[in-house]
């Protein structure tokens, strides 16, 4: 069955898109929720005369998502967890503690359901994790999963020395 949608449908298309679905899909889900109306002749027509609202609505989406991408992109958040010997967690790092991390420490509030879709994280450190904004647009954030050992600046040589010179006088 062909319809018209009237918003954005994951993996399928955006606003004014005319996409082939399933009837029950369509009669039970997508027409009550208003996401799609049928693609009957009366309907392409007004879908026509729209559609230069419709491309100036997704200009829109796609500069805010292009911003949004810029203000996440390699940026570094911190989740805190609980972690057991040898780094591993007690559970998970889950979507919702990511996206509350980004809303926290970068101010950007993302949908939980847009991060880091099929990824698990069940060991301390650093991980990249992907952030799906709009369609096409994702950013890359990199989640730091409790403290991350840095190692300890080494002393200066110079300072080594005087040391063991002040240890050679006071056994004199």
């Amino acid at each position: 069955m062909k319809v018209i949608l009237l918003g954005e449908l994951r993996g399928k298309g955006g606003e004014g898109d005319i996409v082939e679905v399933a009837q029950g899909f369509a009669e039970n889900y997508l027409f009550p929720n208003g996401i799609a109306q049928p693609a009957t002749p009366g309907n392409i027509k007004q879908l026509e005369e729209r559609r230069h609202n419709i491309a100036k609505r997704e200009e829109k989406r796609i500069a805010d998502a292009e911003a949004l991408k810029a203000q996440l992109d390699g940026k570094r958040v911190v989740v805190d967890a609980r972690i057991g010997e040898e780094g591993q967690l007690f559970g998970s790092v889950t979507t919702t503690m990511i996206a509350d991390a980004i809303e926290q420490q970068l101010g950007v509030e993302v949908d939980r359901k847009r991060v880091g879709k099929g990824q698990v994280i069940k060991t301390a450190g650093l991980h990249q994790v992907d952030v799906n904004i709009y369609r096409e647009i994702g950013a890359t954030v990199t989640v730091q999963v409790g403290k991350v050992d840095e190692p300890e600046p080494e002393p200066e040589p110079e300072a080594e020395v005087e040391e063991a010179a002040e240890v050679e006088e006071t056994e004199e």
